[in-house]
């Protein structure tokens, strides 16, 4: 089974998606810039509503303070981990974040923090992951760091989505993480994709029919 993840940057769509019996909503911010966190009013509300329908799509929430690069400094990563703590306190079931260094490698010590402020919520490593050098090394320490999953377009997003290095990156992951393709995904293709690559997970704004 192919699970569909829509990334969704306010609450009226959300209706729309638990109709069309999406899997997983990622919910944003201001996607004009790659989106960035959510208010707490519409998480909560985006929660509420998915639990008043019984519905099965569950509710990842990105955490990222602003636009541009993924380094940040110590307050910026004090703002990212209030914002966890409000975000699971608002319902959310899922958490969706990224923090490099300098020089585009994986901030270990923001994301020990970061995870630790997770209490255990199943963590994507958003799409940060496409500026470092060294995938495969990253991959092993997003396995040791407890991140479940990796979202990845494999390539800049100009670019169309790099379907032979994310299969090659998807083997050497070996079932220890799972690596979520994302980046002109659509409803029309994202099944060929996830078949190409060996991925059960897809992502993006028109992964369902509207």
């Amino acid at each position: 089974m192919i699970i569909r993840e829509l990334c969704l940057e306010n609450f009226s769509e959300i209706p729309t998606a638990i109709n069309k019996n999406v899997e997983r909503i990622e919910l944003c911010d201001n996607l004009a810039v790659g989106g960035t966190t959510p208010s707490y009013g519409v998480i909560q509300q985006a929660a509420e509503f998915i639990s008043e329908n019984e519905s099965k799509t569950t509710l990842a929430v990105m955490i990222r303070p602003r636009g541009g690069n993924f380094v940040y400094n110590s307050y910026e990563l004090k703002i990212m981990e209030n914002d966890i703590l409000k975000a699971i306190e608002a319902g959310a079931q899922n958490l969706a974040f990224g923090a490099l260094t300098s020089e585009n490698e994986i901030d270990l010590d923001a994301m020990d923090t970061l995870m630790i402020a997770s209490q255990g919520l199943p963590v994507t490593f958003h799409m940060a992951f496409d500026e470092i050098s060294n995938k495969k090394i990253a991959i092993d320490q997003l396995i040791e760091l407890g991140v479940e999953k990796i979202l990845t377009h494999g390539d800049s997003l100009d670019k169309p989505l790099n379907t032979a290095l994310i299969s090659e990156l998807i083997a050497y992951a070996d079932n220890k993480i799972s690596i979520m393709i994302g980046g002109g995904v659509t409803s029309e293709n994202y099944e060929d994709l996830a078949n190409k690559v060996h991925t059960n997970f897809v992502h993006g704004t028109k992964i369902i029919k509207k």
